[in-house]
């Protein structure tokens, strides 16, 4: 009896077991070196936030928190490295990125096949795993820069105005999209700057587009595109403000609705993440910013319209320390995990389709 009890067993220990926990205990094979089938639309990621999303993971040293130091001492990511210790290369997957202040000129940081080039950030698990998961060819677009707020830098078109009333009883108006300054006080006549907001939304939506313009420039022999999906982690600034933080859940719902209405996207999948210092429960501005983005995931059920198209990563059981605010020192650990793990939300966003 025993012979045949056993499988019975292993059968239902996956019936029981949530397909998602089954396929992340799979580790990712290292790279085939194969192109992707051309003859299929490159899928586009499009990656935005502020500092979080940017390359702030060391690589080089032989020291705790490097990306050299983990895959040698501690035999993680091993399909970042060959039999031979040099980085793989994926034939399939694109890394762009390509930064600007405000509405201002692009400049261009990365344009090649995904590997280990530089710093990292949460481009690299990413790529990977949606990589892995797809036939056609991929392209990761990151298009941020550090130091911005979704309620003032990053608030998309269509944000409307709000009044935030402080501890010490006065009154702030808050602009809607393309208004200025920051923020005045109730009754006081606004004296306009030389920024609006939503200024770094329309550049770094601009700056995408540019490079979608000129596709094959930034992936080689492609013809055509399709916007599959958006990576969001992003918060530290609206964290430190109480009215930005307080209003961030319906910033970041209006942002998901906008980015797909801005790429004519309306069935693309759309991954966030909490800041990794962030535990559930806490009440302060981080606390704000990871119970919003928690409420966006589709699962909640607070958005009906989110079911099975968003999904939230909680990063504090990834982040090894530090804070978003000082780049959690420079962790390579932190990007890496944080970033398989907004890749693996992606993947199964995908199944779900």
């Amino acid at each position: 009896m025993r012979p045949n009890h056993f499988p019975r067993l292993l059968v239902c220990f996956f019936l029981l077991v949530p397909l998602h926990l089954v396929i992340s205990a799979k580790e990712l094979p290292d790279p085939d070196g194969k192109p992707a089938d051309m003859s299929k639309p490159v899928q586009v990621y499009i990656l935005m936030g502020q500092s979080n999303m940017l390359n702030f993971g060391k690589v080089a040293g032989n020291k705790e928190g490097t990306l050299e130091y983990a895959i040698k001492e501690k035999s993680l990511y091993p399909y970042l490295v060959d039999d031979t210790g040099k980085w793989t290369e994926r034939k399939d997957v694109r890394n762009v990125r390509v930064m600007g202040s405000g509405t201002g000129g692009m400049r261009g940081f990365n344009n090649e096949w995904m590997t280990i080039k530089g710093n990292v950030g949460p481009e690299i698990g990413i790529g990977h795993h949606v990589g892995e998961a797809s036939d056609a060819p991929v392209m990761i677009l990151k298009s941020c820069i550090g130091n911005r707020a979704l309620g003032w830098d990053l608030l998309p078109p269509g944000s409307e105005s709000f009044e935030f009333t402080d501890k010490k009883g006065v009154t702030w108006v808050h602009p809607g999209y393309k208004g200025s300054p920051e923020r005045w006080k109730k009754g006081e006549e606004p004296k306009k700057i030389g920024w609006y907001a939503g200024m770094q939304y329309d550049g770094d939506i601009a700056r995408a587009k540019q490079v979608l313009a000129e596709l094959d420039k930034y992936y080689p022999g492609a013809k055509e595109y399709e916007v599959a999906g958006f990576f969001w982690w992003q918060g530290d600034r609206d964290s430190r403000s109480a009215a930005l933080s307080g209003r961030y859940e319906k910033n970041l719902a209006h942002l998901i609705k906008t980015l797909r209405k801005d790429f004519d996207c309306p069935n693309a999948n759309f991954v966030c993440a909490s800041l990794g210092q962030t535990k559930n429960g806490s009440t302060d501005g981080g606390g704000k910013i990871l119970d919003a983005i928690q409420a966006v995931d589709g699962k909640s059920g607070k958005y009906p319209e989110f079911k099975g198209n968003v999904a939230s990563v909680y990063t504090h059981p990834l982040s090894k320390g530090g804070s978003s605010g000082g780049h959690y020192g420079g962790n390579a650990e932190t990007y890496m995990n944080v970033g398989e793990a907004m890749g693996k939300a992606m993947v199964e966003l995908l199944k779900q389709k």
